[in-house]
């Protein structure tokens, strides 16, 4: 997390931190030496450096070169007190940008080849003769320089103190320096025999272990594999009184700090947020109707909201580094293979070269050289990709560790001041994570082999031949991507780490849902797939293989998915007619015409028993609605059952008939009005349709013999509106059905 605490322009923790318009911080020291300067009476010249307002007064003898250090000093004392003294006028505002001795002007140049790329440029003399320009001759415009993203922002006349201080950031640095004092304190050496140990002298960065100077020279020499790793002094003990404490009687970073007041009105506190400027404002602000036509929200709901927001985009980076971790060892557990692939490969080319006698010892040392560039090329790719994924880690855990300590903090309006930039920070952190970004480049197997069994004049054409394309291996089921829902399963799988043959596509197989033979539902490249369409209460075997231009490979292992006991559906809208209105998430349907209407559900049904009710909502000058089942090609625009595409059950308010291909059966006294129930039945098992009204059977099993799918249908016109229920279980007693009087 350091890295997140250190000021971009001089690398030390941050002092007195400021927020740039871009979201990125500098300490305020350091922005002073950065801050450019341009009077408008100069900007029509070439890109020059000039001397700023009058000409510096005649120096006094011996002011030279070495009068810089305590003009920066002065600078720095220049900006703060003229910026809030505010007695000097707009121009004096301005000036206080620099000290009167350096005149020159800041400028970020990230070309130099400085430790952060800063610097700030020297006095320029004016030339010979020049007038002094009167100091309210014009106005100059100010404008600091971004560090890290190199946008400029122009100074108002408040110049640096238009700023808003990152006061979180300034929190959680003087808590870190707190906590590395601590551990200071008792950096003792962590190899030593002696009780109590002696005083660390040295860390070792790569071991992350803390060596006194003895131990260092016995445990950790300058020399073999120790030679390249990086010894740095232990974190400083503090020093400074107050360097071990927060001054504040131990209480916690936001226990026992003063309320952030606005920065126009230094007695209200904030209350409100700005979504516009991305700014906390006041009361004041807005009875000054800054931001009148701005959209302003509570503090602590926005603050809740972008905590909210970070944390979540955390939960991403997070996962990432988790797999980064994985793949680092994965990495080193590679780096070993090689090693041990290597060596194997080095024993058998030898083997087989000493064979040869004679005539093979120079074509011996021409393939060793071969294996051992080989070897040296996987081990480099390797260690390029572990120190550059170990990097990217470093900087990921850092972003981390500083987002998690700025949610810590209880500063709603000092945390919005940099959420913003923080989710964005974190969610491109996210996506460095590319796909394939954690698979290795380089495989730990040697794909060359000797072919020994040439003449004796073939000695010197002997090379290693590629070994031939093998099957792709068994592929792995992801089981906690497998689902059902309905009737439909889901499916995904992957190919095991580190597999290095080709893979060309993939064939998913299905089983019949009795135990049947297997069949094939997919093939492709993708390695997730989705099956509609299978029955209800059914158990069903799936399996996948992979195959490339050598052939099929063995199938995975077997996963066993069992589809839903009852079926959850609603109506369709893109089937239904287009007079039909859906509402209630699509479960409650009516009608905009005094014709009937057909609407079907978005279940299909095959096989099993399924049971469902409608509920009557609104029954209106005694309208005939239509309840029952139909193929997906019906007539939509007619009452259901008048056609040979649907079976149904139209009743009144006094009776119900059978219908279907316009055959009406079995008049059935008793209808329907409002706040009636009417179930269906449909039991593929026995292929027959029931209807139910209000629990009670309604007259003989309406139809025989029915096979194929069938999806639920109702048609209706306007007078009536029915609410659909579903998943429900199958009636298992029923009243004895009403007797039909034809």
């Amino acid at each position: 997390m350091e890295e997140e605490l250190k000021c971009p322009v001089c690398g030390s923790l941050f002092r007195e931190p400021i927020i740039l318009p871009c979201s990125h911080n500098v300490c305020l020291p350091c922005a002073r030496t950065i801050a450019v300067q341009t009077p408008e009476s100069e900007q029509h010249l070439p890109p020059l450096l000039h001397s700023r307002g009058p000409a510096p007064p005649a120096a006094a003898p011996g002011a030279g070169p070495g009068a810089g250090p305590g003009a920066a000093a002065g600078s720095a004392a220049c900006l703060d007190s003229e910026s809030a003294a505010g007695g000097g006028g707009d121009h004096a505002d301005k000036l206080s940008l620099h000290s009167e001795t350096d005149s020159g002007y800041g400028s970020y140049t990230p070309s130099l080849k400085s430790p952060n790329g800063v610097r700030v440029l020297p006095l320029v003399p004016a030339p010979p003769g020049a007038a002094a320009a009167p100091r309210g001759a014009g106005p100059a415009s100010s404008s600091l320089t971004c560090p890290q993203c190199h946008r400029s922002a122009s100074l108002d006349q408040r110049g640096l103190r238009g700023f808003q201080r990152n006061r979180l950031l300034e929190a959680i640095v003087q808590r870190y320096q707190q906590g590395r004092a601590a551990a200071a304190a008792a950096a003792k050496c962590q190899l030593c025999d002696r009780s109590p140990p002696e005083p660390a002298a040295v860390l070792c960065e790569q071991c992350e272990v803390l060596y006194c100077a003895a131990c260092q020279l016995r445990c950790h020499p300058a020399r073999g594999p120790f030679a390249k790793h990086r010894l740095a002094p232990p974190p400083a003990h503090p020093g400074a009184p107050g360097g071990g404490g927060d001054g504040g009687g131990g209480k916690g970073a936001g226990g026992g700090r003063k309320l952030p007041t606005c920065a126009e009105h230094d007695l209200e506190n904030y209350s409100m947020y700005c979504v516009s400027c991305r700014s906390p404002v006041c009361y004041q602000c807005l009875e000054e109707g800054k931001h009148n036509k701005h959209d302003v929200k509570a503090l602590g709901a926005m603050w809740k909201q972008h905590k909210a927001q970070l944390s979540q985009a955390l939960n991403g980076v997070s996962d990432k580094a988790k797999e980064a971790k994985e793949f680092l060892v994965q990495l080193k557990n590679l780096l070993q293979q090689i090693q041990e692939n290597g060596l194997d490969y080095e024993a058998c080319l030898v083997a087989q070269c000493d064979a040869l006698v004679d005539a093979l010892t120079r074509q011996k040392a021409k393939l060793l050289t071969k294996v051992t560039k080989e070897r040296e090329h996987k081990l480099k790719v390797v260690w390029d990709q572990i120190n550059h994924c170990t990097l990217k880690l470093r900087q990921s855990t850092g972003l981390m560790e500083y987002c998690l300590e700025v949610i810590k903090e209880n500063d709603p309006s000092g945390f919005l001041q940099i959420s913003d930039a923080l989710i964005k920070r974190v969610q491109v952190s996210q996506e460095q994570w590319v796909k394939g970004a954690l698979e290795p480049k380089v495989s730990a197997e040697f794909d060359l082999t000797l072919d020994s069994e040439p003449l004796l004049q073939s000695i010197h054409q002997l090379d290693f031949i590629q070994m031939k394309c093998r099957v792709p291996p068994v592929p792995l089921l992801q089981l906690e991507k497998c689902c059902t829902r309905n009737n439909s399963v889901t499916l995904a799988w992957r190919m095991p780490p580190l597999s290095h043959n080709p893979v060309e596509g993939y064939i998913l197989e299905l089983d019949d849902g009795d135990g049947g033979q297997f069949r094939e539902v997919y093939v492709g490249k993708e390695t997730l797939c989705t099956i509609d369409g299978l029955h209800f209460n059914s158990t069903y075997n799936a399996r996948v293989k992979a195959f490339n231009s050598s052939g099929v490979g063995p199938y995975s292992k077997t996963v066993i998915l069992q589809t839903s006991d009852v079926a959850w559906f609603a109506f369709d809208p893109s089937s239904a007619h287009r007079d039909i209105v859906l509402s209630n998430d699509n479960q409650t349907a009516t009608c905009n015409s005094y014709d009937d209407r057909v609407v079907l559900g978005t279940a299909a049904f095959s096989k099993g028993v399924h049971y469902w009710e409608l509920h009557v909502d609104r029954y209106d000058n005694h309208p005939d609605p239509a309840f029952g089942i139909a193929r997906i090609n019906v007539v939509k625009d007619m009452m259901l059952g008048k056609d040979d595409k649907a079976w149904a059950m139209y009743v009144d308010n006094n009776r119900s008939w059978f219908m279907h291909c316009n055959s009406h059966t079995n008049r059935t006294e008793g209808g329907v009005s409002k706040g009636a129930t009417v179930g269906v039945l449909l039991d593929l098992n026995k292929h027959n349709l029931t209807f139910y009204i209000n629990g009670q059977q309604q007259g003989p099993p309406a139809f025989e013999n029915i096979e194929g799918v069938f999806m639920p249908a109702l048609s209706l016109n306007r007078n009536v509106q029915v609410t659909l229920h579903t998943g429900l279980e199958v009636p298992q007693s029923v009243k004895q059905p009403k007797l039909p009087n034809n």
